[in-house]
């Protein structure tokens, strides 16, 4: 099976754009656990991609887009983002220090942000009116004049630890 970029609504387009940083968040997760660097250390990237972007682009996909519409998808991708949240409570709890925990909860983003991108955001483009979409794509221009910018300083995933 070929994978075609997908043709993304002119309006919705910065959250896309938002999904490309969410990838490479869980890949740099995934390069830092390959890498042997200390669970604590990742962990303390998680916390700040979660504060400094994660939590605030799902709070947004939900009021503009997800509450619009009360169908399957729209509550599957709810319901993922509450599951990610609740994951990475879960990170923070004491004795979840398995690196499986955190490569799980990488690959349960990256599926996230695989089944909006494929499913549910051209499911919503459609079902969506017009108008509706119009709104939100004024909103996020606004709101996403400059695109998100990892400025984390430890960059864990660059480097290389001892064997375990």
């Amino acid at each position: 099976m070929e994978n075609k970029p997908i043709k993304r609504s002119e309006y919705i387009i910065a959250l896309s754009r938002d999904h490309h940083a969410g990838l490479l968040f869980g890949w740099k997760v995934k390069e830092g656990i390959r890498k042997n660097i200390p669970l604590p250390q990742i962990l303390k990237y998680i916390n700040f991609f979660w504060e400094q972007h994660l939590k605030g682009h799902f709070r947004e996909e939900e009021a503009l887009l997800f509450d619009r519409l009360d169908d399957n998808l729209s509550r599957q991708g709810k319901a993922e983002h509450l599951m990610l949240e609740q994951r990475i409570r879960q990170l923070n709890d004491d004795g979840h220090e398995a690196a499986a925990d955190y490569s799980s909860f990488a690959e349960l983003l990256i599926k996230h942000i695989r089944f909006e991108e494929r499913t549910l955001f051209p499911h919503l483009e459609v079902s969506l009116p017009e108008s509706v979409l119009k709104q939100v794509g004024e909103f996020l221009n606004g709101q996403h004049s400059v695109p998100f910018v990892d400025n984390y300083p430890d960059e864990f995933w660059t480097k290389n630890y001892p064997l375990k």
